[in-house]
């Protein structure tokens, strides 16, 4: 038994950084590479390294959960930590930094100004490291990443340079998103999308030739178009319509003359047109927008580029040259209005594209970049998820990463930037061609000639990120790490980012391990406000986890958002749930406090080998319930449903454990009977220490400090995980208990309709068969605790009730009674039962005058009528009991 030391207060800021410091120096998050246990691997999903902790990151406890029941079940753990260089993002923060000194990097030149890229991490870029760290996360520190670390660039490279021989990467002429402030093309993961209100505009394209048909209307001579961005007709090459939308049928095959440009376009057709926008013909621009590409390519269509890389109109619209995109849209429509083309303008709710760092408006631009082929990789992608090699869950996201997937289009792989994995191509002076290569090369590979230049690009932070699987575990060496933790075993993050990262990484596995990168894909839910809304700090409501720790204790925010993770498309947080869970936490330490005060060790276990009628009936039913309560969480969390898991600990702890169980053996705990001490204190030890390994992958630090208490040597995080101990599983318990819980509620219930106060106390009068007599005379002292009582009287009549007032229930047969004589004051509530037949009698008045109204009848809707009705009967059952209480207190 444990020693009978007393705990103090609870205090998570005081317990939490104490026990994540003992965890580490005893290297208890470590993770062995040549252990015979079986594997259990979780690489990170990589925070950038500019990063702060936010609610997304503090859903690592997903994983943290995962990985602390694995280990408690005897698996050799993995998880994985690292950060991303986050190109764009960090290149930003410290160019920021330059421009308060007056600096540009083009001032400070490439070398120098990488120099200070990583002078400012290692200055700052351990910030995001350190606040997981308060989170409690068990990462195996000993093995963190950077995605520039020099073994993860050699992958890097390793993946490039054999991708790039087998054809699969490529620079070509494409249409990219581009940041006219940063420069750069930009991941579409790396654009965010905005709802604005604008403006729908109607422009009229003429035909070029005019015959009969359309003679004497003047509408006839024109199509109209709609289109949100008038500015981009300038780079128009067609226009489309639906070859179903019969409006069009008879000019099919006409030509039409481009506004402003006086450029002959054609009128095609295509299936992608949707009728219902606005006149059902759409101006194509394949050099400005993803859609008209595609269509172009489709139809042969002219790319014409109007755009620099500021967002500027260039030299192929000489008269409008030199203006910024939107004054040209200004100007555009100016000059429609006055050759009478513009039709007219809407109000128009519009999606803008930003970029993700410098919210400005991205642009799509043809631009000569580097791409993957994707197509040969998605195939073999595709099948591994069809066989179920790869499971997704939630397993409805297969259906979005299939439609992805088949639809996907190549990959752009470069940036415009000087931070990141620099693309190692070598452009020749000489002839041209270019030289890619694992190592820096001194001369071209097809002229020797040695003026080389290296591509000024570096590759998508997600190129890297998509190796992340297996080049921290040592790839392309064949180390023992990638041996042993080589398929990883989950894959947790966020949804939105299935088809950015997760199905890249399945590709890039699959093609360079020839093995799935991991086996299961678990998809939280997004966090966002208690109102629903997306958190950010231009809407003001974001939440710090740090300031919710500080506030509630990380174990509290654990808890509260892995019990909301049953909802899995998002989470509604809000700081009064995490209160409402550092309650639950104060709960756990005060029954824990409680059990410590008669847990001594001077008491003996009573032998496990004794009949199951050793054990009281409340030892046994607490005793079948927990081995019920750890088969259905270890299904939960074998099945990766942890919100359930925590939700049923939770309900178990408080409603069971804490409300009833520790309830019923307090007259045991206090009593003088020691033999039967001896045993409630075994159970209630035997379950305390159960209920903290079960609570330990959610709320570790409270149920680690609680365990120390219990004088365990064996730390908490490496005990054994419980399992199902069918000895402790007793027939027929929770049937009897459920009748001693029934009279218990049944006397809470008659005290509350009879408004007696908690403080006093009444003789309870019970009729029941004898059965039910000997499983109530068992429990008395604790019935009698529980409810109120002062005493309880088994009768065989109802004579008893001639001698006073009395409030009466039942439960499954049993009826019960309790005297009110002394528990109430009669006239008090008479004229509280007077009152209340008052508001009784208005409330049946107005509902009865409504159900005799034909109007209302006839115009309110039948649930209204209905729920009229109900209520009507609600209250004649209310009135006829108030009344009888009133007349059984005349009496």
């Amino acid at each position: 038994m444990a020693n009978n030391v007393k705990l103090p207060d609870y205090n998570p800021q005081e317990i939490e950084p104490k026990w994540y410091k003992f965890w580490e120096e005893k290297n208890l998050f470590k993770a062995e590479s040549t252990s015979k246990k079986p594997s259990f691997t979780i690489v990170i999903p990589p925070p950038n390294v500019t990063g702060s902790l936010h609610l997304g990151h503090a859903l690592y406890v997903i994983q943290d959960a995962l990985i602390r029941w694995k280990r408690m079940s005897g698996f050799n753990t993995l998880w994985l930590p690292g950060t991303d260089h986050a190109g764009i993002a960090t290149q930003n923060v410290v160019e920021k930094e330059m421009a308060q000194e007056g600096v540009t990097r083009h001032d400070v030149g490439r070398d120098k100004f990488l120099e200070k890229v990583w002078g400012w991490k290692k200055k700052h870029g351990n910030r995001i490291n350190e606040q997981l760290r308060f989170m409690g996360f068990s990462l195996d520190w000993s093995r963190e990443h950077f995605t520039m670390d020099e073994d993860l660039s050699r992958a890097v490279r390793e993946v490039f340079v054999r991708l790039y021989e087998e054809g699969l990467i490529y620079r070509g002429h494409r249409l990219i998103n581009w940041c006219v402030r940063c420069h750069t093309a930009l991941s579409d993961l790396e654009v965010d999308h905005e709802e604005r209100e604008g403006k729908l505009w109607y422009l009229k394209y003429p035909f070029k030739k005019i015959d009969s048909r359309f003679r004497g209307n003047d509408k006839s001579t024109f199509i109209v178009v709609a289109t949100t961005r008038p500015e981009t007709m300038l780079g128009d090459t067609a226009v489309a319509v639906n070859p179903q939308d019969k409006r069009y049928k008879n000019v099919m095959g006409h030509k039409l003359i481009l506004p402003l440009v006086e450029r002959e376009i054609e009128l095609i057709s295509d299936d992608h047109v949707e009728k219902d926008f606005g006149t059902g013909a759409v101006k194509v621009t394949p050099g400005h927008d993803f859609n008209d590409f595609e269509m172009g390519l489709r139809h042969g269509l002219e790319q014409v580029s109007i755009f620099d890389i500021d967002g500027k109109i260039n030299e192929n619209v000489p008269s409008y040259q030199g203006l910024d995109r939107f004054q040209a849209r200004k100007k555009v429509l100016e000059d429609l209005k006055k050759q009478n083309l513009l039709e007219k303008e809407e109000d128009y709710k519009l999606n803008i594209s930003l970029c993700s760092r410098c919210e400005t408006v991205v642009e799509p631009r043809l631009s000569t970049q580097w791409f993957v082929k994707t197509k040969p990789l998605a195939k073999p992608a595709m099948k591994v998820v069809k066989e179920k090699k790869i499971k997704i869950i939630p397993s409805h996201y297969e259906k979005i990463y299939f439609h992805w997937m088949n639809n996907i289009q190549d990959w752009c792989i470069s940036r415009q930037l000087w931070w990141g994995h620099r693309i190692p191509a070598w452009y020749c002076g000489e002839c041209g061609k270019i030289t890619v290569s694992r190592k820096d090369p001194s001369r071209c590979e097809h002229c020797k000639n040695q003026e080389l230049c290296q591509d000024p690009d570096v590759l998508d932070t997600w190129f890297s990120s998509a190796l992340w699987p297996f080049s921290t575990l040592g790839w392309p060496k064949k180390s023992q790490d990638l041996k042993t933790f080589y398929p990883n075993t989950v894959m947790e993050t966020g949804h939105d980012i299935l088809f950015f990262w997760v199905a890249r990484m399945v590709m890039m596995g699959l093609k360079f391990m020839k093995k799935v990168p991991f086996k299961y894909v678990y998809l939280h839910p997004l966090v966002l406000d208690k109102e629903g809304k997306k958190m950010s700090k231009s809407s003001g409501n974001t939440i710090d986890p740090l300031d919710v720790t500080a506030q509630y204790g990380a174990d509290a925010l654990r808890y509260n958002l892995l019990v909301q993770t049953v909802n899995t498309r998002s989470i509604n947080f809000s700081l009064e749930q995490t209160e409402g869970y550092r309650n639950f936490m104060n709960k756990i330490w005060n029954a824990s406090r409680f059990a410590l005060n008669f847990l001594e060790p001077s008491m003996s276990s009573p032998g496990l080998t004794r009949g199951s009628r050793a054990f009281s009936l409340v030892d046994q039913w607490i005793l079948t319930r927990l081995q019920e309560i750890v088969s259905e969480i270890i299904k939960f969390q074998e099945a990766f449903k942890l919100g359930e898991a925590a939700q049923t600990l939770y309900q178990f702890i408080w409603g069971e454990f804490c409300d009833w169980y520790l309830e019923f053996i307090k007259p045991v705990l206090y009593g003088d009977n020691v033999k039967e001490k001896e045993k409630s204190l075994f159970v209630l030890e035997t379950t305390l220490k159960t209920i903290l390994k079960l609570l330990h992958p959610f709320a570790p630090h409270i149920s680690e400090e609680i365990w120390a208490h219990l004088s365990e040597k064996r730390p908490l995080i490496i005990s054994e995980y419980p399992k199902v101990n069918k000895k402790w599983i007793f027939k027929n318990v929770k049937k009897d208990m459920n009748l001693i819980q029934g009279v218990v509620n049944t006397v809470r219930n008659i005290r509350g309709e009879n408004n007696i106060s908690p403080s006093k106390k009444a003789p309870i009068h019970i009729i029941c068969n004898s059965r039910q007599k000997t499983l109530i005379g068992t429990l008395e002292k604790s019935i009698m605790n529980l409810s109120k009582a002062s005493e309880i009287h088994f009768e065989k009549k109802k004579d008893f009730l001639k001698l006073g007032l009395f409030g009466e229930g039942s439960f499954e047969g049993t009826e019960i009674f309790i005297s009110l004589g002394e528990a109430i004051n009669r006239e008090e509530e008479k004229k509280r039962l007077q009152r209340e037949l008052e508001k009784l009698e208005e409330e049946l008045k107005q509902i009865g005058g409504r159900l005799h109204n034909k109007g209302f009848l006839s115009k309110a809707p039948q649930k209204v009528v209905d729920d009229h009705k109900a209520r009507l009967d609600e209250l004649v059952l209310k009135r006829s009991t108030a009344q009888e209480a009133l007349k059984k207190l005349k009496s």
